[in-house]
């Protein structure tokens, strides 16, 4: 697999793709349509291929960053940015993806356009339901994943077992030198 999916939230995977945003080069994880292919068939928003164009990039980091804006304000309890609101809503108008059933089983097939427009509509769901008040931004420094805190008394602090690794090793690694 090209990509990960700590949190097994497809919204929340999305924003994922840009990786330590904050450090002073973060890592771009959507470099490419086959990279993107690659992320919407990965994450199951799709089974196959969706055939996605250079623009089709573009347009997808303009949502994940749109979502982004939106989880932050809700993070920091402040109004969402009005253009990342109306961006958002105009990519869940689209029709989303298709179920279809075979002989196989169930296959999601769909467009860049309705791949993004899955993900919108998760977002969506996410930020105007209860599940916003459980959004929570990863502890490490370097790591910006959001993720929903599902865990009891809401004390999770990381967004998965590697990211609580490398802080409790540092953590390790950081009393065995002053002692």
């Amino acid at each position: 697999m090209e990509h990960a999916f700590p949190c097994g939230n497809p919204a929340l995977d999305f924003v994922g793709t840009l990786r330590a945003r904050r450090n002073a080069a973060p890592l771009e994880m959507l470099k490419s349509a086959r990279s993107l292919d690659a992320w919407f068939r990965e994450s199951g928003v799709v089974d196959g291929d969706t055939n996605c164009q250079p623009s089709d990039v573009s347009q997808a980091v303009t949502l994940r960053e749109a979502i982004y804006s939106l989880i932050a304000a809700r993070l920091a309890d402040e109004s969402f940015n009005e253009s990342a609101l109306s961006l958002v809503n105009r990519a869940a108008r689209t029709p989303s993806t298709i179920p279809q059933l075979t002989s196989a089983g169930r296959r999601i097939e769909a467009t860049p356009e309705q791949a993004m427009s899955s993900v919108a509509r998760t977002a969506i769901d996410i930020l105007s339901g209860p599940e916003a008040l459980l959004l929570r931004e990863c502890g490490r420094p370097g790591c910006t994943q959001v993720y929903m805190d599902r865990s009891r008394g809401s004390r999770r602090e990381w967004c998965g077992t590697k990211c609580r690794n490398k802080v409790n090793a540092a953590a390790y690694r950081a009393r065995r030198r002053e002692s």
